[in-house]
């Protein structure tokens, strides 16, 4: 018996193993790494590049028509490839369901108990706003106004939607403050905590009644409000420098887009100012989900001050002002908004499982600020690519091992809010059942492929990639990529620029593997931040000397996409493969694939870095030997795991693999004895031979039932699967009641007769013990989660790793304990810190103890 067959034969009972006895097919259906390779013929670069056509071309924002429009489309991509059907309702309606009501909340609630893909459209009610109408003045002495700007991006058909949609939606800032001031202006640099210390400290200068003007880059945008209103400021502009653009400028000799590779000096980078290092989602419900008719709160993560994201254009109108010989004059700032309740649209499908109580998640976002060509319809190209592989598995008979979620989530925009509300809402039954979430935001915005995860999954991660081919180099993989540039090359860089971009570089190398750690600023932050979920994102960024990216800009086009980011889609294409190679992966493996002894390891390293960095600069005295011997056990205590999971696969491996071998020998003589008498009696074979043995009339029985069930279920009809989970019963049709009798029928008559063969006791007995394992690494993760969570900003829980109170997207390791030192200084609260991180370490020990 070769390999290839075991394997084969393996996929077929693994199933029974976990406690499924009708799970078995004597169809050869795809498994392990048949389904993985299976799955990489299917994505392809012209079916992620009409993907995009299809979803970045017009305006999306969330909230809006276009918005819903996509969410419609994803559902229709889900129904058409997956064969997924609505939950709870009659065919003919569309599965929109407003969150809360029973609907919503049964579908999410009923997964584990599905038995056929499902899609379905939650909507949730936020509060957000829109903009009225702004401007920008320069005032003059006598008060009237000596300078307007224009605030709209600039464009021709030179780009056809650039110049269709420039003005449809208003360059501003989501969740901004609306209102009017006027004052002078004021200079900020990167708007950073350290540039505003310096500017008091070194500088002495008052902010109070000031326009604050800084430039993207180093840290979140509303992160710079926040400072720039911390300091008296009566208002915040916002705008893209090109020094930051590396090498591609016009002093190295680039043409502006949409004529060349360099920044178009009218574009505008538009964006949410939510303070999203305190929480993100729904400003008015923090903690749990918006529904129509959730109470309310005043929202302590947003802005108290007007802001707007201004051009290059007139930021160098501006600049002139405060230069020496500037005559630093008044300016007018008005930002008038329509703060609102508006409904969002999460698209929602599943695939399930054999194993019906563990999940995996993939998500990407599908809202943009306008038509976001790169963020995130780049990502949801790919995923589209995703769900296209999976479809051709399903029509295969390929059944995941772990039940498969997929997220189309909306306004992450304004502040991730329709995955937050969605993880707030079903935290419960995150925590229960998700054993991982893999993320997709942007997947090509540049050459690099850059990948960060939980250090958990660090190896998965970088395993996946390396086992696939580089998108456009012969020879080399697609995690040789992580050392690819631009090409466009200059003499003239920006040495600010040059050492943030090496700094940011060196956080990926810092690892040890390459794979960065995760803060926040996408849609893996509820998982991550507030229920501990192991989780990992991976795209294309840019480097220093690539066509410069016009985020959050008209300019991010599809012209800009196939012209100069990625032309052809064969990045976008290795972006699907990764993400669908890690989903099949941690789908079907037989032990989930959570390095923990890798994690402990990289908190040792975090120990040593801090207390030989900013413990070592700092004259606090506090004693981290209590808590170093806490990893250290945490560390034994997850190599003694290893051991365990190992041992434990290898069992059920050896079990199944002894099974499939005498399965096979017994299918073979049974099928050659069959044959002889079939040439000696009038005797017909039966179609299934692994039934020899059974009475002919129960034979025949099982076996017409397999194919009316196989036949029905083939069928694009829904299957009343979700039992007594619903208040209500559901209508079904006559196709459906044959199908579920049948498969009932074929399940009693078969198992009957398989009990006598099938070891049911050694398997349940493997299987449990596998089981187990699986249980303590998904709570690995969730033992870093604190239910008091970080001061002031409790919404994070995660005493291991959250974005920097002043970074927002960046990563902060042992984020309480830092805090403690570099904004409170204060001793007490250090030594309390790090009791707390010790105290949630030792009892992860006894969690994963084997």
């Amino acid at each position: 018996m070769t390999e290839r067959e075991l394997a084969v034969h393996e996929g077929r009972w693994i199933a029974r193993a976990f406690g499924e006895p009708g799970a078995w097919s004597s169809h050869k259906v795809p498994f392990g790494k048949k389904a993985e390779k299976l799955f990489l013929t299917v994505p392809t670069a012209e079916g992620a590049l009409a993907a995009s056509r299809q979803f970045a071309m017009a305006p999306h924002m969330a909230g809006t028509p276009g918005d819903l429009a996509t969410a419609k489309d994803f559902l229709h991509l889900l129904r058409t490839e997956l064969g997924a059907v609505a939950p709870m309702i009659p065919a003919q309606a569309l599965p929109i369901f407003d969150a809360g009501s029973h609907e919503s909340r049964n579908a999410t609630l009923g997964i584990t108990m599905l038995n056929s893909p499902t899609a379905w459209i939650d909507k949730y009610f936020p509060v957000m706003n829109t903009p009225l109408d702004h401007s920008l003045e320069i005032i003059g002495e006598d008060g009237s106004v000596v300078w307007k700007a224009n605030l709209e991006e600039v464009a021709d058909d030179t780009d056809p939607e650039a110049g269709k949609y420039y003005d449809t939606i208003t360059t501003w800032h989501g969740l901004s403050r609306g209102g009017t001031a006027a004052g002078k202006l004021v200079y900020a640099n990167y708007g950073a905590k350290e540039d505003f210390d310096a500017l008091v400290a070194q500088a002495g200068v008052n902010m109070t009644g000031a326009v604050v003007i800084t430039r993207y880059g180093g840290i979140f945008r509303g992160l710079k409000v926040k400072g720039a209103q911390e300091h008296g400021a009566a208002a915040c502009l916002i705008y893209n420098d090109p020094r930051d653009d590396g090498t591609v400028t016009t002093d190295n000799g680039y043409t502006p887009y949409p004529w060349g590779p360099a920044r178009n000096p009218n574009s505008v980078q538009r964006g949410s100012t939510q303070f999203l290092s305190i929480y993100p989602g729904d400003p008015t419900t923090p903690g749990y989900p918006s529904y129509e008719n959730s109470t309310r709160t005043n929202g302590t993560n947003i802005p108290s001050i007007p802001s707007l994201p201004i051009s290059w254009n007139n930021a160098k109108v501006l600049l002139e002002e405060i230069k020496s010989s500037g005559l630093n004059r008044t300016i007018r700032v008005v930002n008038n908004v329509d703060d609102k309740v508006i409904p969002i649209w999460n698209t929602m499908g599943v695939i399930p499982g054999h194993i019906k109580d563990e999940v995996v998640v993939i998500g990407n976002h599908r809202d943009a600020w306008v038509m976001g060509a790169t963020d995130p319809s780049s990502g949801t190209a790919s995923i589209h690519e995703v769900v296209r592989g999976l479809g051709h598995l399903l029509k295969r008979g390929w059944k995941p091992l772990r039940t498969i979620v997929i997220a189309s989530w909306d306004a992450e925009e304004y502040g991730l809010i329709g995955s937050t509300e969605w993880g707030e809402d079903f935290a419960d039954w995150i925590d229960e059942h998700v054993v991982a979430y893999l993320n997709l935001d942007s997947s090509v915005s540049g050459s690099r492929f850059r990948a960060s995860a939980t250090p958990s999954l660090a190896h998965f991660v970088r395993s996946a990639a390396e086992e696939l081919p580089h998108p456009t180099k012969a020879g080399k993989t697609l995690w040789d990529a992580t050392k690819d540039s631009g090409t466009l090359l200059g003499n003239h860089t920006d040495e600010e620029t040059l050492r943030n971009y090496e700094a940011q570089e060196a956080e990926f190398a810092a690892s040890g593997m390459g794979v960065g750690v995760l803060g926040s600023g996408s849609d893996y932050t509820v998982f991550v931040q507030r229920t501990g979920v192991a989780s990992g994102n991976a795209a294309f960024g840019p480097t220093l000397q690539d066509p410069v990216y016009h985020y959050h800009s008209v300019f991010d086009s599809q012209r800009w996409q196939e012209m100069y980011c990625d032309p052809g889609f064969h990045r976008h294409l290795a972006v699907a493969r990764h993400l669908g190679l890690q989903t099949v992966r941690m789908a079907d493996s037989i032990v989930l694939p959570i390095n923990t002894t890798h994690h402990a390891l990289e908190l040792e390293k975090y120990l040593t870095k801090y207390s030989r960095g900013i413990a070592a600069k700092s004259t606090l005295d506090v004693d981290f030997s209590s808590l170093r011997d806490a990893i250290l056990n945490l560390q034994k205590a997850s190599t003694a795991l290893d051991v365990e999971k190992a041992a434990a696969e290898r069992k059920l491996r050896k079990l199944l693999r002894r099974f499939a071998h005498r399965h096979f020998w017994r299918r073979t003589w049974s099928t050659a004895l069959c044959r002889v008498r079939a040439a000696f009696t009038s005797s017909p074979c039966p179609l299934d031979p692994t039934s020899w043995g059974v009475p002919p009339e129960q034979q025949a029985q099982a076996t017409t039932a397999h194919e009316k069930a196989f036949e029905c279920a083939s069928m694009p009809t829904r299957t009343g699967s979700n039992g007594g989970l619903l208040p209500f019963r559901p209508r079904r049709r006559r196709a459906e009641r044959e199908a579920d009798d049948a498969n009932g029928l074929a399940v009693e008559t078969v198992a009957a007769f398989d009990r006598k063969r099938f070891p049911w006791r050694k398997f349940r007995k493997a299987a449990m013990r596998v089981r187990a394992v699986n249980q303590k690494l998904k709570a690995f993760e969730r033992g870093f989660v604190h239910e008091d969570g970080i001061k002031d900003r409790e919404w994070y829980r995660n005493l291991d790793v959250a974005p920097g109170k002043w970074l927002g997207y960046g990563a902060t390791t042992f984020p309480a304990l830092t805090e403690a030192f570099t904004i409170e200084n204060n001793a007490t609260l250090a030594d309390y810190e790090a009791e707390r991180l010790q105290t949630l370490i030792e009892k992860l020990v006894d969690v994963i103890k084997v």
